[in-house]
């Protein structure tokens, strides 16, 4: 695969390294990127373009600017509130990014500091070398914004921190550093911000010229459990986008844009 082949990709930026090291970098300097449309649909696709890039042994990604991930725009977030058929696209989309990721046969290094929140959380989390600066700040916000947790949560959280720890920062979305995170064994490994992006490199290098087939076994085979945990996933994608046709994502989104808290209807329907 030439480097030309990533030239499609318009919000996500592909640099090659030696050693076979292809960096995405998210978002751009002076800013917390957002994921509109178009980010999400290239952060979904980029996977299947490292799987088949015969150059490729390992990906890094990370974010540049304020933070490694700010979440979806309000913009989309509208639109899936308001259209089947944007709502519909976006569960394709977010179910492939997962799957995608988990599928892709080259390891995956993430580097994340200050915001980590949103689809580019979900990547963050599924890579298979996780490392976050100790100062990060990691939050599923689901449920703040009045859906399930559904993106990558169920997949994978009570796997790496148990279902006590899940459940605790899941239900209430509550934030953590990166150095919380390393403790419960959400990620891999924190470090000093400028440690970090130098750290995912050295990483990123080991594995590039390690023994790429036992490397790449070894992460398909430990990928099954997350593969056995796919019909979780799966139901918690299904009970995201159902939350996105009623009343609670409404008023989430509307607490957002108007920055104060959320006051959700305590009387549940079902």
């Amino acid at each position: 695969m030439s480097v030309d082949h990533y030239a499609k990709y318009r919000r996500l930026k592909v640099n090659r390294h030696p050693d076979g090291i292809v960096e995405i970098v998210m978002g751009e300097p002076g800013k917390l990127a957002t994921a509109d449309s178009e980010t999400h649909a290239e952060l979904t696709e980029i996977w299947r373009d490292v799987d088949a890039d015969t150059e490729a042994r390992v990906a890094i990604l990370r974010g540049e600017g304020k933070g490694f991930s700010g979440g979806g725009d309000f913009k989309m977030i509208e639109g899936i509130i308001a259209d089947f058929h944007t709502r519909a696209r976006s569960w394709r989309e977010a179910r492939d990014l997962v799957y995608n990721l988990i599928n892709c046969s080259k390891p995956v290094v993430s580097a994340m500091h200050g915001p980590a929140v949103g689809a580019g959380l979900v990547a963050g989390l599924l890579a298979d070398i996780s490392i976050a600066a100790k100062n990060a700040k990691i939050i599923d916000g689901h449920t703040r914004l009045g859906v399930a947790a559904g993106d990558h949560a169920a997949i994978v959280w009570p796997l790496l921190c148990g279902m006590a720890k899940a459940k605790y920062y899941l239900l209430l979305c509550d934030a953590m550093s990166g150095e919380e995170a390393e403790r419960i064994g959400l990620i891999s490994l924190a470090v000093d911000e400028a440690e970090l992006v130098p750290k995912a490199f050295e990483v990123a290098k080991r594995l590039a010229t390690g023994a790429q087939s036992a490397i790449r076994w070894t992460k398909y085979s430990l990928n099954n459990w997350l593969r056995l945990a796919g019909p979780s996933f799966d139901t918690s994608l299904a009970l995201e986008m159902l939350g996105f046709t009623g009343p609670e994502v409404r008023e989430g989104l509307a607490s957002h844009q108007e920055k104060r808290a959320p006051n959700f209807d305590p009387k549940c329907s079902f």
